[in-house]
């Protein structure tokens, strides 16, 4: 471990676990035993619930304005069937995405998910995980002997809900018995502890979205603090999953070298050994589309994202869409600056990629 600077460690309040303002449920959900289970759960903590036609149109979400409306859509659950079962591709960290939730409760003013998720921001979880887990065998199946890598995490933040749905947990124990087989999710929060007692077999790489103290304040609202973040990761270490931490994004912000060195000062503090043997980092730069900086201007009016189109460089992507990005210098260097401090306190951990 480098030992060169010493942080304070700030006493913050943890987030308690989500809970949803209002339920809806298809119809169908009922017919499985873990849509039972939620009608049967919600009933009990005495949340409304609302009856809905498809887990794709939930209409009569209360807002008068775009925030608010976002606001409690972020509050909504929807319990549904998933119907189609073809996977995404989700490069470059798997092979497909595993569709075991869409939606997120956190309020991360930067997440692709603004535009993505359209006028659908509320939480979705698909109870009919038997159909979900064989589609997986079949892809799996189809690449043998090749590994084939699955992220749970593309659409949502599925440790945020599984206290509700065991979902994650089920993933988790299904691809612990798949020899070809492997899960990976990140999360950014610490509501980890029933996780910890999964068969997983090492074949589940648990990761954990982490930045500096700059970018949690201004930009991750309703998620768990750093500490809680750091202190779960090394609950699910010590449980023998492989470990890994997703920067991102990585933001120049005034300030941003000290910000960012000072993360990886903390992370150095909190980690053992144990924690370090088998660690893996992913660095993600900022990218905006237009259409993404008018959705976060209307839900976000007061944010402090930087979204100037004539500083960035564009960069086209699929589908003939493109993004906004860092300039190649300054995406030069925030890359060669945040390996250099992975290398200088991790240096046995792998960098999978920067974009």
């Amino acid at each position: 471990m480098a030992k060169n600077k010493q942080f304070t460690k700030r006493k913050i309040k943890s987030i308690p676990q989500f809970e949803p303002d209002l339920v809806y449920f298809e119809p169908d959900a009922l017919e499985y035993p873990l849509g039972k289970e939620l009608m049967e759960r919600f009933k009990q903590k005495d949340i409304p619930i609302k009856m809905t036609t498809s887990h794709n149109r939930v209409t009569g979400i209360p807002g008068d304005t775009p925030a608010a409306a976002y606001k409690n859509a972020k509050r909504t659950f929807v319990v549904g069937v998933r119907k189609t079962l073809k996977f995404d591709t989700s490069k470059p960290s798997a092979e497909y995405a595993i569709p075991l939730s869409t939606g997120c409760m956190g309020h991360c003013h930067y997440c692709y998910l603004q535009t993505t998720l359209g006028a659908k921001p509320y939480i979705r979880v698909y109870v009919n995980l038997e159909d979900i887990f064989a589609k997986a065998e079949e892809y799996i199946k189809e690449r043998e002997p090749e590994i084939t890598r699955f992220e749970a995490a593309c659409t949502s933040d599925p440790v945020g809900i599984d206290h509700m749905t065991h979902s994650l947990f089920k993933a988790i124990e299904f691809m612990g018995q798949q020899e070809f087989g492997r899960l990976r999710f990140v999360t950014k929060y610490h509501h980890v502890d029933h996780l910890l007692k999964a068969k997983h077999n090492k074949r589940t790489r648990f990761r954990f979205s982490v930045n500096a103290d700059y970018v949690i304040k201004n930009f991750e609202p309703a998620t768990s603090s750093f500490q809680d973040r750091i202190t779960a990761a090394g609950k699910v270490a010590r449980a023998g999953y492989p470990l890994g931490f997703i920067v991102a994004p990585l933001i120049r912000f005034d300030g941003w070298k000290e910000g960012y060195e000072e993360l990886f000062v903390k992370l150095d503090q909190e980690l053992g050994q144990e924690e370090r043997e088998d660690l893996t980092f992913e660095l993600i730069m900022h990218r905006f589309t237009k259409t993404a900086k008018r959705v976060i201007l209307e839900r976000y009016p007061k944010t402090k994202l930087e979204m100037d189109e004539e500083s960035r460089k564009y960069k086209w992507g699929r589908y003939g869409r493109g993004k906004y990005v860092y300039q190649n210098e300054e995406a030069d260097e925030l890359n060669q600056f945040v390996r250099d401090q992975i290398t200088r306190y991790f240096p046995q951990a792998k960098i999978e990629y920067f974009t």
